[in-house]
């Protein structure tokens, strides 16, 4: 399956020169937006990660009961965009202080989540987290409710949801940051190749 936007393949393998980054910031239909737009991006695919069971659909993990996060997977050129680089676009594009909520979007699929493929993003991802958390509170927040976890597997949700903001451009989009800025700084690293 081609990419709508960028017309490059959403499955693998990917080119040699590629990296990925894994991230959950609510209704993955705005948050996959936010990563196409990004230059330096290849590809990017939503679908459902860090749940309970495999191979979910998209009923089963409204239903609350898989335990899934709806994600974007993000496949990246490290030549020209960092590590750091995306985190940037993950915190300021969402309310990371909202718990199992983005806006009105309600349950557990909505959650903050940063999904890391080896030690150098893991480090990335903390590290980014304590800087945005003293921010966010500068600026009247709570505490930051985002997990930091391994990638874990990602299944792929089904068509119609791939870029779907790109095929429906009327269509919903509840994604909103807190209008505050992500401190420059954050130390680059480039993720493993796959």
């Amino acid at each position: 399956m081609q990419h709508f936007v960028l017309d490059t393949p959403v499955e693998g393998p990917f080119p040699d020169d590629t990296s990925q980054a894994m991230f959950g910031l609510g209704c993955f239909w705005g948050a996959e937006r936010e990563f196409w737009q990004t230059e330096g991006v290849y590809t990017t695919a939503v679908g459902y990660a860090a749940g309970h069971t495999s191979n979910p659909t998209y009923e089963q993990v409204c239903s609350g009961q898989t335990g899934h996060n709806e994600v974007v997977l993000v496949v990246y050129r490290p030549a020209q965009l960092s590590y750091g680089e995306l985190l940037k676009v993950f915190w300021e594009s969402h309310d990371p202080t909202q718990g199992m909520r983005q806006g009105n979007d309600r349950g557990t699929q909505y959650r903050s989540g940063i999904y890391y493929f080896d030690d150098a993003q893991h480090q990335l991802a903390t590290q980014s987290l304590q800087r945005y958390e003293g921010a966010l509170r500068r600026a009247g927040y709570g505490p930051i409710t985002t997990e930091i976890l391994a990638a874990p597997p990602f299944y792929y949700a089904e068509d119609y949801h791939q870029q779907y903001l790109a095929k429906n451009p009327a269509g919903y989009c509840g994604l909103g940051g807190t209008g505050v800025e992500c401190p420059t700084g954050v130390p680059e690293a480039h993720g493993k190749r796959d």
